[in-house]
């Protein structure tokens, strides 16, 4: 985002209707009305979730604490940053992807985004006549082999059907591979990337086009490189102006509707790699109407920045913004959508298999995850309860009269309850050939009717016994990382 990037881990994270017409796109592009208030958060169907926490293993380790923390929700998008200080980082460093694509590869239900900068310096603001002259050596191929040797990389670690976002923010002016200075070159240079990378065997790459909200420095459809090589229209939309509120960040030029429209009229998926607070504060109203947002226009993926000052569980400088998050997402309501199948663009050639670790397939037969059945607990005239052979607790259950007499009861013997299997309601279907994703285990329960003596019969008219079992959550593998 621009003005505000923070760099982790030693790596990046990273108007006018004439234009609109020269590049296709009709005058509705400008902004439309935004209709409708969504109800109080609460879960909803979410797209496909992830956060980007930090960019090696350790954001890796975070997305199992942040699923913890939704109670469960599944947390299927891993996002991370090639930094651009050099070609060799462009080029894909082994000690940064490994992680990713070990996650990546142990379930074949999860999507691997990753920002590939088009220029190295890319943070070092240059000016616009060297970036001008970079734009053209790129547009005359200079720079193809880093990108062809990234691609390799890629397909050597089992990780062909990676998400591309290739010049992230490119109509903005923080980054060397900025549009701005020379459009029509910087369109000729971002297909010469994408025709080498399709050019190594074995790939499967989406290339995702990912403008900030806006304007910006320039309209972000003069930037627009053409359907061929683009798959998913993105947007990094951060809570600040232009866009007090979630209806002008809607309306405004260039703004979200504009790009759900011109995504339509091109036939692309859409997506947001980056969104999250900022200069608007602690707003929980725009987080509850941008998730509902991207529910509602069936987004590919979303992954919120989660450090500070724009993150919801890293950062606690968002409290009330958080617990919406938390509230919207929580597995009690979340029912995540099989990740949509890659769409092969026109350009692309037939390719052969990769021969590297057997690539896993984003979609084969839907596979519905079977709960594992609780502990049987068993009701004995003691009673004892044993949910674990390892260690059976014994409770005695006694009732106690809240006046004299006190009579002491004895329950008499009573069959064993079963416990029914807890069925979740709304179980998701998995992308297909997709692992089980796991739900959290229902308390297991029973109650049967107590028979009472002749001297509690006096002064009550009926009683049960009942039991609840919680079963033990594992603890988290470590704390998350705090950045700032």
């Amino acid at each position: 985002m621009a003005n505000g990037r923070h760099w982790m881990a030693g790596t990046g994270v990273g108007v006018a209707a004439a234009a609109l017409l020269m590049t296709g796109t009709a005058p509705a592009a400008l902004g439309s009305a935004f209709t409708g208030t969504p109800p109080r958060p609460a879960p909803l169907n979410a797209p496909y979730m992830g956060a980007f926490t930090d960019s090696g293993s350790q954001g890796v380790q975070n997305l199992a604490d942040l699923e913890d923390w939704l109670g469960g929700t599944p947390v299927r998008v891993g996002h991370t940053y090639l930094p651009g200080d050099s070609w060799d980082a462009i080029e894909g460093e082994q000690d940064l992807l490994q992680p990713w694509a070990d996650w990546r590869r142990a379930d074949p239900s999860r999507l691997f985004v990753l920002n590939v900068p088009m220029q190295e310096r890319n943070e070092d603001h240059l000016g616009d006549r060297e970036v001008r002259s970079l734009i053209r050596r790129g547009a005359e191929g200079d720079f193809d082999e880093h990108f062809t040797r990234l691609a390799r990389h890629l397909v050597e670690l089992g990780v062909p059907d990676t998400v591309i976002v290739l010049g992230w923010e490119m109509n903005g002016t923080t980054y060397s591979h900025r549009c701005g200075p020379d459009p029509e070159d910087w369109k000729a240079y971002w297909n010469r990337i994408v025709t080498a990378m399709r050019a190594v065997s074995g790939q499967n790459f989406r290339f995702d086009f990912a403008p900030s909200r806006g304007t910006d420095d320039v309209p972000w459809t003069e930037c627009y490189p053409g359907d061929d090589t683009v798959d998913i229209i993105g947007m990094d939309s951060y809570d600040q102006p232009p866009g007090e509120s979630f209806d002008e960040q809607v309306t405004q030029p260039y703004g979200l509707q504009a790009q759900v429209d011109f995504a339509s009229r091109h036939g692309k998926e859409v997506s947001y790699p980056e969104w999250g607070l900022f200069r608007n504060g602690d707003d929980p109203d725009y987080v509850e109407h941008m998730l509902h947002w991207m529910s509602e226009h069936k987004v590919l993926y979303q992954t919120v920045t989660d450090y500070c000052p724009h993150g919801v569980w890293q950062c606690s400088e968002n409290p009330k913004s958080s617990r919406v998050f938390r509230a919207m997402l929580s597995a009690a309501g979340t029912r995540p959508e099989p990740l949509p199948s890659a769409t092969p663009t026109a350009t692309q050639k037939p390719i052969a298999t990769p021969s590297v670790t057997p690539k896993p397939s984003v979609r084969p037969p839907a596979v519905t995850p079977k709960p594992t059945a609780p502990p049987k607990p068993s009701v004995t005239p003691t009673p004892a309860v044993t949910p674990k052979p390892t260690a059976p607790p014994r409770p005695t259950v006694t009732p106690k009269p809240t006046a004299p007499p006190r009579p002491s009861v004895t329950p008499r013997p009573v069959p064993a309850v079963p416990t029914p299997a807890p069925t979740a309601p709304g179980t998701p279907a998995t992308p297909p050939g997709a692992a089980p994703v796991p739900k959290p285990s229902r308390p297991a329960e029973g109650c049967r009717p107590l028979e009472l003596s002749d001297e509690m019969k006096k002064q009550y008219e009926s009683g049960e016994v009942c039991i609840h079992l919680t079963k033990k959550v594992p603890k988290a593998k470590g704390a998350p990382k705090r950045t700032a």
